[in-house]
Protein backbone atom coordinates (compact mmCIF):
# COMPACT_ATOMS: atom_id res chain seq x y z
CA UNK A 1 0.00 0.00 0.00
CA UNK A 2 1.32 3.41 -0.93
CA UNK A 3 0.95 6.31 1.52
CA UNK A 4 1.15 9.87 0.23
CA UNK A 5 4.26 11.76 1.27
CA UNK A 6 2.45 15.09 1.35
CA UNK A 7 -0.88 15.83 2.89
CA UNK A 8 -3.56 17.60 0.89
CA UNK A 9 -4.15 20.15 3.70
CA UNK A 10 -1.74 22.78 4.95
CA UNK A 11 -0.34 21.50 8.22
CA UNK A 12 2.17 24.29 8.81
CA UNK A 13 1.20 24.34 12.48
CA UNK A 14 2.50 20.79 12.76
CA UNK A 15 6.00 21.94 11.88
CA UNK A 16 5.80 24.70 14.51
CA UNK A 17 4.83 22.14 17.15
CA UNK A 18 7.66 19.87 16.03
CA UNK A 19 10.15 22.74 16.38
CA UNK A 20 8.87 23.57 19.87
CA UNK A 21 9.24 19.96 20.98
CA UNK A 22 12.77 19.71 19.62
CA UNK A 23 13.95 23.08 20.96
CA UNK A 24 16.95 23.14 23.24
CA UNK A 25 15.57 25.73 25.68
CA UNK A 26 16.04 24.92 29.36
CA UNK A 27 13.07 23.52 31.25
CA UNK A 28 12.83 24.26 34.95
CA UNK A 29 10.59 21.73 36.63
CA UNK A 30 11.71 22.45 40.20
CA UNK A 31 8.81 24.50 41.59
CA UNK A 32 10.87 25.61 44.60
CA UNK A 33 13.25 27.61 42.41
CA UNK A 34 10.65 29.42 40.29
CA UNK A 35 10.36 33.08 41.29
CA UNK A 36 6.77 34.25 41.03
CA UNK A 37 5.56 37.83 41.51
CA UNK A 38 3.56 38.67 44.62
CA UNK A 39 0.40 38.95 42.52
CA UNK A 40 0.76 35.28 41.58
CA UNK A 41 0.99 34.26 45.22
CA UNK A 42 -2.12 36.22 46.17
CA UNK A 43 -3.99 34.73 43.22
CA UNK A 44 -2.94 31.19 44.14
CA UNK A 45 -3.91 31.77 47.77
CA UNK A 46 -7.28 33.12 46.63
CA UNK A 47 -7.93 29.91 44.72
CA UNK A 48 -6.74 27.72 47.60
CA UNK A 49 -8.96 29.60 50.05
CA UNK A 50 -11.91 29.02 47.73
CA UNK A 51 -11.26 25.27 47.68
CA UNK A 52 -10.92 25.23 51.49
CA UNK A 53 -14.25 27.04 51.78
CA UNK A 54 -15.90 24.60 49.38
CA UNK A 55 -14.80 21.61 51.46
CA UNK A 56 -15.36 23.38 54.78
CA UNK A 57 -18.94 24.25 53.97
CA UNK A 58 -19.72 20.53 53.65
CA UNK A 59 -18.30 19.90 57.13
CA UNK A 60 -20.18 22.82 58.63
CA UNK A 61 -23.45 21.79 56.97
CA UNK A 62 -23.04 18.30 58.42
CA UNK A 63 -22.52 19.78 61.90
CA UNK A 64 -25.55 22.05 61.44
CA UNK A 65 -27.71 19.12 60.34
CA UNK A 66 -26.58 17.04 63.28
CA UNK A 67 -27.18 19.86 65.76
CA UNK A 68 -30.71 20.48 64.44
CA UNK A 69 -31.68 16.80 64.36
CA UNK A 70 -31.99 16.31 68.13
CA UNK A 71 -30.97 17.63 71.51
CA UNK A 72 -28.35 14.91 71.77
CA UNK A 73 -26.92 15.91 68.41
CA UNK A 74 -26.77 19.53 69.51
CA UNK A 75 -24.97 18.54 72.71
CA UNK A 76 -22.47 16.44 70.72
CA UNK A 77 -21.70 19.27 68.31
CA UNK A 78 -21.41 21.77 71.19
CA UNK A 79 -19.01 19.46 73.02
CA UNK A 80 -16.99 18.85 69.86
CA UNK A 81 -16.60 22.57 69.21
CA UNK A 82 -14.92 23.11 72.58
CA UNK A 83 -11.91 20.95 71.67
CA UNK A 84 -8.68 22.65 70.54
CA UNK A 85 -8.71 20.74 67.24
CA UNK A 86 -12.23 21.96 66.43
CA UNK A 87 -11.26 25.52 67.33
CA UNK A 88 -8.28 25.25 64.98
CA UNK A 89 -10.49 23.93 62.16
CA UNK A 90 -13.01 26.75 62.71
CA UNK A 91 -10.14 29.27 62.77
CA UNK A 92 -8.74 27.83 59.54
CA UNK A 93 -12.13 27.96 57.80
CA UNK A 94 -12.82 31.51 58.96
CA UNK A 95 -9.28 32.52 57.99
CA UNK A 96 -9.89 31.17 54.48
CA UNK A 97 -13.17 33.08 54.40
CA UNK A 98 -11.51 36.34 55.48
CA UNK A 99 -8.67 36.00 52.99
CA UNK A 100 -11.10 35.11 50.20
CA UNK A 101 -13.23 38.12 51.12
CA UNK A 102 -10.31 40.57 51.14
CA UNK A 103 -8.88 39.21 47.87
CA UNK A 104 -12.36 39.27 46.33
CA UNK A 105 -12.77 42.94 47.25
CA UNK A 106 -9.43 43.59 45.55
CA UNK A 107 -10.73 41.89 42.41
CA UNK A 108 -13.86 44.04 42.49
CA UNK A 109 -11.75 47.18 42.85
CA UNK A 110 -9.59 46.06 39.94
CA UNK A 111 -12.74 45.45 37.88
CA UNK A 112 -13.52 49.14 38.39
CA UNK A 113 -10.18 49.99 36.75
CA UNK A 114 -8.20 50.81 39.89
CA UNK A 115 -4.81 49.17 40.38
CA UNK A 116 -4.54 47.42 37.03
CA UNK A 117 -0.93 48.42 36.35
CA UNK A 118 1.98 46.24 37.41
CA UNK A 119 2.82 48.57 40.28
CA UNK A 120 -0.82 48.88 41.30
CA UNK A 121 -1.28 45.12 41.21
CA UNK A 122 1.78 44.56 43.39
CA UNK A 123 0.65 47.23 45.86
CA UNK A 124 -2.85 45.74 45.94
CA UNK A 125 -1.40 42.30 46.65
CA UNK A 126 0.69 43.64 49.52
CA UNK A 127 -2.37 45.39 50.96
CA UNK A 128 -4.43 42.20 50.66
CA UNK A 129 -1.78 40.18 52.50
CA UNK A 130 -1.38 42.79 55.23
CA UNK A 131 -5.10 43.32 55.83
CA UNK A 132 -5.83 39.59 55.74
CA UNK A 133 -2.97 38.85 58.16
CA UNK A 134 -4.22 41.43 60.68
CA UNK A 135 -7.80 40.17 60.40
CA UNK A 136 -6.73 36.54 60.76
CA UNK A 137 -4.67 37.32 63.86
CA UNK A 138 -7.61 39.21 65.40
CA UNK A 139 -9.85 36.28 64.55
CA UNK A 140 -7.46 33.91 66.34
CA UNK A 141 -7.53 36.10 69.46
CA UNK A 142 -11.34 36.16 69.31
CA UNK A 143 -11.68 32.38 68.92
CA UNK A 144 -9.21 31.49 71.67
Amino acid sequence: MHLPTTLPCNFGALSVIKKAVNSQRPVNLDLRTIKLPITAYTSILHRISGVILFVGIAVLLYALDKSLASEEGFAEVKECLTSPLAKFVIWALLSALLYHLVAGVRHIIMDMGIGESLEGGALGSKIVLAVAAVMILLLGVWIW
